[in-house]
């Protein structure tokens, strides 16, 4: 297992009220990482455009950020899937909203669009911030999957260049493991058990994983196994809701169909009703 470093960041900037905190927070992320930092604008060029960049990015250019700015016209998932294609961009971030209604998910965000179709890991941030917030608590999904291996390394990758104190790593259990009628005492007493035994399997698996991962990455770091039973995607949301996450670390999705996006699952529930700063790993 290999921990894939962020060497380009990039970041869709549009002139909204949140311009300046987008920035910051892409900057400050970018110096952390030691990356380049790609600003991608959907829109003509303008020398009013480039100041107003350039004045926010001082401080960051004071400390010997390195950044490249892009002005390209055209479609907004075309031009920012293009261009972090033709940039190489390891890291996309871009502002969300929290929550959508039926018809924005259906028709999709211009973030939802972009998570869907990119080839690199996707940062998807609700609350941007011009002063940095300390990432102190990361929930990271541990399903039993290909892909899991990767984002967990990256979630302790990313955690330690943040300076996190806590990883937890949730195991979401379909309630199909369970599949036991609980009538009188004696079920209930076998659906602990398996209950039981299906925890003891995952934190075996997880523990294998953690084991793998080197040991730089995890010094400081509080570990924390968490099996929970429940709706997969929905299940993870709304543990890292509930304790207060700073940032949710899934892996991508290996197929998006039209399907999936009209009946939700997985990372899809995730995408409706973002819990917190949600990094998808590619």
């Amino acid at each position: 297992m290999h921990q894939k470093p962020f060497h380009i960041i990039g970041i869709g900037v549009a002139f909204s009220p949140n311009l300046k905190a987008n920035i910051h927070e892409s900057a400050r992320l970018a110096l952390l990482f030691k990356a380049t930092l790609v600003l991608i604008h959907v829109g003509e060029q303008s020398d009013q455009k480039k100041q107003e960049l350039e004045e926010i990015l001082q401080p960051f250019t004071a400390q010997n950020l390195s950044y490249e700015l892009v002005f390209k016209t055209g479609d907004p998932v075309d031009v920012i899937l293009s261009t972090s294609e033709e940039k190489k961009v390891d890291l996309l971030i871009l502002g969300a909203v929290q929550r959508e209604n039926f018809l924005k998910y259906y028709v999709g965000s211009i973030a939802r669009k972009i998570t869907r179709k990119a080839n690199c890991s996707i940062l998807l941030m609700i609350k941007p911030s011009v002063e940095r917030i300390t990432c102190e608590h990361i929930v990271v999904n541990g399903l039993q999957d290909q892909k899991t291996e990767q984002a967990i390394s990256s979630a302790f990758y990313v955690g330690h260049t943040l300076g996190a104190s806590k990883i937890s790593i949730v195991e979401e259990i379909s309630q199909q493991e369970v599949a036991i009628n609980v009538d009188d005492d004696k079920s209930l007493r076998k659906a602990t058990i398996v209950k039981e035994r299906i925890k003891l399997r995952e934190e075996t698996r997880i523990k294998k994983i953690v084991n793998e991962i080197p040991k730089k990455y995890l010094e400081a770091i509080t570990i924390n196994s968490q099996p929970i039973f429940g709706k997969r995607g929905y299940s993870i949301g709304h543990y890292a809701q509930v304790v207060r996450a700073d940032l949710l670390v899934m892996n991508a999705p290996t197929k998006m169909t039209f399907w999936d996006r009209l009946f939700p699952h997985d990372i899809e529930h995730i995408l409706t009703e973002l819990p917190t700063d949600v990094l998808i790993i590619q």
